[in-house]
């Protein structure tokens, strides 16, 4: 009888309570003598429900969480008991090998993270027997050409947030003379609510690596540099591990697996700047200067790192690439849209009941994504809106579920689709505050290189500020849509260029709480700092009498 328990190990399993669970289940099994495997894995997805514990006994596939200590023993009596007792219905999260019975797994379609939660960072020896590493064995019988190629036309484009055709980023970095060109990885994912990099790498590091190596093919690069906040540890230990095993197996290093091809890692631990997300404040980073962005053009691919041809994809990108290789574009292409093809990783979070990693098609629609998986808003309240993008991203309302999630579509609503992040406001949550919070993280982030940004940002909060707390005019809100929209045509980079689009959107979707913020001096919702303030009077300044 062969039998094996994997347990999610991830930071979101660990909060969660996943080590006491661990050390529970190892006793228990232990004092049993029961001889039983147990495998530490990363996150599976379903974060709402850490700790999670999957069982594979004779055959069958069984999910169980939240499992606490206590409830270690009731999953051992069920599966080793003398008299075999079902673990309590409340446990069972799925009893299918396809999680079709739980519909947050389920429908998902899982490229990048297909192997989170199923197999054992830690182990190469697990990435390798889920076909690892023989996506870079294929690519290095490939002509770079024809890679570039296959990525065009299975039209991946850059899951960082802006969209661009990865393929056609390739090409330009191909095209650079000289021996010399650098790879990126940014990792540095600081979106507040957003954990697609975190647990891509912890769960999964060697698809990582394996995709930049490809890249690195195709590109002529001979060095790769993962940018990664220090914030991660448990990412950086897996990247680091990683790194030192496949440079044991050959894929690292001089001559690799015989093909002729040289390439060394470089982790680069960030400080945890916002705004070194942002590519040409990256590379400054980790040429050893204060994260600050740049000019562009030049644009990296041609004038990058210590002025070298230099091409930066994020973690997702990169992780698509094996699959794409190994399956073959036409496959990854159709996943997706006519213009977009294969998947995206969202992290959903906010006041949604199923909360976690979600990675779908590319064109599915929010409603879908809200509702079909995610479960509607906990208690049953009524939706309200949806921050995509980050602060760098827009509210979608209700009204506008059936968008497809798609590059295009959204940005048509005025968010974008961002790194992943994806935060969901309930009928209690104050669209004016939402904005105002956003507005608050990318002030304190802006690194103060240019006055749009370093002025702006703190006007536009300060102006948010005096809404939420009723000392705001009629005027200030056509002030302040003015002040954006200045703000994103003279910024410097994306972080102040976008930094007006939660406000923006906000103002387009609910002008009626800002009105009832600014007339009425009350909070329709009931949540921000106008909740309890009334029948005060205000003078013309906006100030309390």
């Amino acid at each position: 009888m062969n039998t094996l328990f994997r347990i999610g190990m991830s930071t979101c399993g660990l909060a969660a309570g996943a080590q006491a669970t661990y050390d529970a289940l190892q006793a228990a099994l232990r004092a049993r003598q029961i001889p039983v495997t147990v495998q530490r894995t990363g996150c599976l997805g379903a974060c709402h429900r850490e700790p999670l514990i999957e069982v594979v006994h004779n055959g069958s596939s069984d999910l169980y969480g939240p499992v606490n200590p206590a409830g270690v023993t009731a999953l051992l009596d069920q599966y080793f008991g003398h008299d075999a007792a079902p673990a309590p219905p409340e446990l069972a999260v799925s009893r299918r090998s396809d999680r079709s019975d739980y519909p947050f797994l389920g429908r998902q379609v899982k490229i990048t993270t297909q192997l989170c939660g199923v197999i054992d960072p830690h182990s190469l020896d697990d990435y390798l027997a889920h076909d690892g590493y023989q996506a870079l064995r294929q690519a290095l019988t490939m002509s770079p050409d024809a890679i570039i190629q296959s990525i065009k036309d299975a039209r991946l484009r850059g899951r960082g947030g802006a969209g661009f055709p990865t393929g056609t980023k390739w090409e330009i970095g191909r095209k650079q003379p000289g021996p010399r060109k650098f790879l990126i990885c940014n990792a540095d994912e600081g979106d507040p609510g957003a954990f697609m990099d975190r647990t891509m790498i912890e769960g999964d590091p060697h698809r990582v690596l394996e995709g930049m190596l490809i890249a690195a093919h195709a590109i002529g690069a001979s060095r790769g540099y993962i940018y990664i906040r220090a914030e991660y540890p448990l990412a950086v230990r897996a990247l680091h591990e990683a790194i030192n095993q496949a440079r044991a197996y050959g894929v690292v290093g001089r001559n690799i697996l015989g093909s002729g091809m040289d390439f060394e890692f470089v982790v680069k631990e960030g400080a945890g700047a916002f705004v070194c997300g942002e590519e040409t404040a990256l590379m400054r980073s980790i040429e050893g200067y204060r994260g600050m962005p740049t000019m562009r053009p030049p644009y990296p691919s041609v004038h990058g790192l210590w002025g070298y041809p230099t091409n930066i994809n994020n973690v997702e990108t990169y992780a698509s690439v094996p699959s794409i290789i190994l399956n073959g574009p036409t496959w990854y292409a159709d996943l997706g849209t006519p213009r977009s093809g294969g998947t995206k990783a969202f992290a959903l979070a906010g006041t949604i009941r199923n909360s976690g990693l979600v990675e779908i098609p590319i064109g599915a629609t929010l409603r879908e994504m809200i509702y079909d998986i995610g479960g509607g808003c906990r208690g049953d309240r009524a939706f309200k809106a949806v921050q995509l993008g980050g602060p760098s991203g827009g509210c979608i309302p209700a009204e506008l579920l059936d968008t497809r999630i798609d590059y295009e579509d959204l940005r048509a609503t005025g968010a974008i689709m961002g790194s992943g992040g994806m935060i969901v406001a309930d009928e209690t949550t104050c669209m004016v505050d939402i904005a105002r919070y956003f507005l608050t993280f990318t002030q304190d982030e802006s690194c103060g290189k240019c006055v749009p940004c370093r002025v702006g940002t703190r006007k536009m909060l300060n102006m948010l500020t005096a809404i939420t707390q009723g000392r705001a005019s009629p005027g200030d809100l056509e002030r302040l849509t003015s002040l954006c929209e200045t703000v994103h045509r003279a910024s410097l980079c994306g972080l102040g260029q976008t930094a007006p689009n939660p406000v923006l959107t906000t103002l387009r979707y609910f002008k009626d709480e800002y009105d009832a913020h600014v007339e009425d001096k009350r909070c329709p919702a009931g949540s921000c700092g106008l909740h309890g303030i009334e029948h005060e009077t205000h003078n013309g300044h906006g100030m309390r009498n």
